[in-house]
């Protein structure tokens, strides 16, 4: 019997320590704010907000702000001329405005009635519909197309000395 009420007394100290090391785990549960998890989260809304304004700047950048459609000002077009020069095209009412802007300046440079463009304007723009319609491989192949076919045409005429 001696061996059965070891059983016993074993299994019951087991059940006091598992009892009482739960005791204890429950009552540690909240963990002391060591100087590395303040540091871990101050950074990581930083990224966030960095993240933020990042989408923000890109956004503006590449012209997807939400405007009112019946503005008083409309912008046409623009090109960069430089790191911080531009022109740009802008319609107010009736009249489309080329203005030139660099910083801390902005100048008049042309008006014009609204929809109107000189002309050769869109030749010189090379956007499709222009003069350089296509794609830059089928120009590129064109181009060599006819250059190949300016060769023939010279080579067999030198060998025929221009007689048919």
């Amino acid at each position: 019997m001696s061996a059965r009420a070891a059983d016993l007394q074993a299994i019951n100290e087991a059940a006091r320590a598992a009892s009482g090391a739960s005791a204890v785990m429950a009552g540690s549960a909240v963990p002391a704010l060591g100087f590395g998890a303040v540091v871990q989260t101050v950074l990581g809304l930083a990224v966030v907000i960095g993240v933020v304004f990042g989408c923000a700047w890109l956004a503006r950048r590449l012209g997807l702000q939400g405007g009112p459609r019946n503005a008083l000002v409309r912008t046409i077009g623009g090109a960069a001329l430089g790191g911080k020069e531009r022109v740009a095209v802008v319609e107010i009412g009736d009249t489309w405005l080329v203005l030139g802007a660099a910083p801390g300046n902005v100048r008049l440079l042309h008006t014009m009635p609204a929809g109107e463009l000189p002309a050769g304007a869109m030749a010189a723009s090379g956007h499709p519909g222009s003069g350089l319609s296509g794609t830059f491989a089928q120009r590129f192949r064109d181009a060599l197309k006819g250059e190949a076919d300016k060769r023939f045409k010279t080579r067999f005429t030198r060998h025929d000395g221009g007689a048919q």
